[in-house]
């Protein structure tokens, strides 16, 4: 039915949202860390808590690394300092150490006097700046301040990358993004959420889950075929397979990503 240029719902039924209205994209999405043995784990947790369970004792998450959920002790420095950001009062009362407390009127000094304050998009100067410090003296490389973004964790700033890149180009084929196999569950996720396609590359778990650079050109090839290759994911260190990079895979691939327009 149309009124006056708008189209209205005939069926009484039909719904603004259902699972047929939604993105399709959304629907592919496919979350290890939060899916349907998470949800059945947390139905068991509530059984046990209702004294309900006659199977099982407890449950053990496993799903995600959640080193404070298991006992781990916090480092205080960070919350000390955060703290004393959110409520300035405490600096005054002598309970935190000397450089807690001067580190938190420095930042609070670029922050206007309140961390409730906006900040520049790519966050607050003074920070982005001793990052940059950070990098310099721990890479022996000279590093500029202007090229560091700052994000609300590392998953937010991976759907910003990830976001930027996944298009239909010239050849109506989608962005392939190559991320390593075994992964974190985000990229094929965010990937899938996004309309990319996922180009899967395998690790060496007989080396010590290495990265081989003829791996990555097989699943280039194979790639190609379905999509549009222009990102590559390398995660060091691994995540979930904890292997570090040496210097010669770096060096090769940087020269695999310039070779092949990644």
């Amino acid at each position: 039915m149309r009124k006056n240029g708008w189209d209205y719902i005939n069926d009484k039924n039909d719904v603004a949202l259902d699972i047929k209205s939604l993105n399709p994209s959304i629907l592919k999405v496919q979350y290890a860390v939060r899916g349907p043995i998470v949800i059945r784990a947390a139905e068991i947790q509530k059984e046990i808590d209702l004294g309900n369970s006659s199977l099982f004792a407890a449950v053990i998450p496993a799903n995600i690394g959640d080193a404070h959920a298991v006992g781990q002790i916090p480092i205080t420095y960070f919350r000390q300092v955060l703290s004393a950001c959110v409520c300035p009062e405490l600096i005054n009362l002598s309970i935190f150490p000397s450089d807690v407390n001067k580190k938190a009127r420095n930042l609070l000094k670029t922050m206007g006097g309140d961390i409730g304050c906006y900040s520049h998009s790519n966050g607050i100067e003074y920070i982005r700046k001793s990052v940059a410090k950070y990098i310099e003296k721990r890479d022996g490389y000279e590093s500029d301040y202007n090229n560091i973004v700052l994000t609300n964790g590392a998953s937010t700033a991976v759907k910003i990358i990830l976001y930027s890149f996944i298009k239909k180009h010239e050849n109506q084929k989608i962005t392939g993004v190559m991320v390593p196999i075994p992964q974190y569950p985000l990229y094929s996720a965010t990937i899938s959420e996004f309309g990319g396609e996922l180009i899967s590359y395998y690790l060496n778990e007989n080396h010590n889950w290495a990265l081989d650079i003829k791996e990555c050109e097989r699943a280039l090839l194979e790639g190609t075929k379905f999509s549009t290759p222009r990102v590559m994911v390398v995660i060091n260190p691994g995540n979930p397979t904890g292997q570090i990079l040496s210097y010669d895979n770096m060096v090769e691939i940087v020269q695999f990503c310039y070779k092949n327009h990644l």
